[in-house]
Formats: C-alpha cells, structure tokens, sequence
C-alpha cells in the first residue's frame, strides 16, 4: 500500500494526491499539520530532514519531493499513464514541471503569505523574530527571514511584487499554449497539468479568479473549468481543505484583491 504524508493546504501535496488519483492508485494518508508545525516534529523528520511534505512510502522507498514522486508513480505504475509517448513531448511536460518547481513553487509561497497567511498570523499574534525564527525547525534562517518580512510588510516586502508577477507571467504562458491546444502538452492530459493546477487552485482559493475570468484569459480559464470537471479533482484537492481554513484564504484574498489588481496595470 502507498502511504502519503501530506497536508490539504500544501500545492505540492497536492499535486501528488491528483496523480495518485488521475492514475487510480490505492493510497493511505498520513496527515501533517503544517500549520501547527507538525512538519518539524521529531519523528517526521527521522523521515524527512526538510521538514516538508509531501513524502510517498512505497514498501521499503521512502521517497520526498513531489515531482520526483509523480515521475516515480508514472513509471512504477504505468497503467493511465500520465506521460505522452514521444520523446518531444516528454521534454514539454518537463519543461513544465521543472518551471513550477525552480519558479513557480516560490512564488506561491510568497503570493500566499503576502496575501493570506499574514493577515491570519498578525491577527493571531505573531510575536517576536526570534520566536517566529525559533518555530521554523530546520527550514533554515534565510527562508524564516523572508517570510517574516512578508508577513510584516506584505506586497511591499523586498521582492514580493516581483514573485507575484513572475507567478502572474505563468498564466500568460499558459493562455498562449492553451489558446491553441486543449492541454498544456498537445491534446492530453499530462504530468503538466497535474503540476500546474495546485496553483491555479491556489489562486482561485485566494480570490484571485478575476485574473482569468471576464475575458481576461479565456483560454486558462476554460482549462481551469475543465479540469475541475474531472472525477480526481474533488478527491484530490476539495476534501482536503478543511473548511475554516478554506474560508479564511478566500477571505483575506479578498481583502488584499486590491493590492494584487494595481499590479495588472503597473
């Protein structure tokens, strides 16, 4: 039995439980709150040092970073196959998933602080540096750093407005291929677009459906619609939200819909 250690809040998890479920794999979960920390408990990083999920068991494979286990449950389990068959296309979808992983990823993580986490963390009480540094485990001090200064400056930390439109120039990428085709890759549904969709998601989940919607980029958003349609969706990305949390991003999205709107037009 494959177990998964994964959270309903991670994109990356996410994209594991979508190939999981596009690929009709029997899974067990093994569920870590991220936000409480859970991540950075000792035992789970016994399995994992990053202190990140996801991270797949496969019998004696204990195998992290979520791009390296889709590839591997591609070619472990080959049946409803998530890769077309010619070498050049192969190299499409790769190219795409390296994108998310060395670019994109980033920049969710700062769109997602700037305009949801921080509103909830300073609300809670975000305390001091040291304390902030402290709860991050081994995440490192540079990464802590950045996020504090994100949740304490928003959009206006160093950086931030650059993450944003780097992540915003993805959907002008994908309008372009999908203007002309009905995938990322050619005509089917590939490994590309099980890595992109947790982060369209992301941002539908952030209130941010008007940077598709209305014209904007017809064609995402036809893709984003067509994907939700799909059977794996609901048991790969809705289930795992928790509901409060759900709640509270497309809330505070809407509040910081502004900020991200003025930059369309800078």
């Amino acid at each position: 039995m494959l177990t998964l250690y994964h959270h309903g809040s991670s994109t990356c998890a996410a994209k594991v439980r979508f190939a999981l479920e596009e690929k009709q794999l029997s899974w067990e979960g093994q569920y870590v709150d991220i936000l409480k920390g859970e991540q950075f408990n000792e035992g789970y990083l016994a399995l994992n040092p990053k202190g990140v999920v996801p991270l797949l068991i496969d019998g004696d494979l204990v195998l992290p970073e979520s791009t390296v286990i889709c590839e591997y449950l591609e070619d472990r389990y080959p049946d409803n196959s998530l890769m077309p068959a010619s070498a050049q296309s192969k190299a499409k979808v790769r190219l795409w998933t390296k994108a998310v992983d060395e670019e994109l990823h980033p920049a969710c993580s700062a769109i997602t602080y700037v305009v949801s986490h921080r509103h909830t963390i300073l609300r809670n009480g975000a305390g001091s540096f040291e304390e902030f540094l402290a709860a991050g485990g081994s995440e490192g001090k540079a990464a802590r750093t950045l996020k504090w200064q994100w949740i304490q400056d928003g959009i206006k930390a160093p950086g931030a407005k650059e993450k944003i439109r780097l992540y915003l120039s993805y959907l002008d990428k994908m309008e372009t291929v999908l203007s002309v085709n009905d995938w990322l890759v050619g005509d089917t549904f590939t490994l590309a677009d099980v890595a992109m969709t947790p982060y369209v998601n992301r941002l539908a989940a952030l209130a941010m459906e008007p940077l598709w919607e209305n014209g904007r980029l017809p064609a995402v958003e036809r893709w984003f619609e067509t994907v939700k349609q799909r059977s794996s969706f609901e048991r790969a990305f809705t289930k795992w939200l928790p509901t409060e949390l759900r709640d509270e991003m497309y809330s505070n999205g809407q509040r910081s819909w502004p900020e991200i709107k003025a930059l369309l037009s800078d």
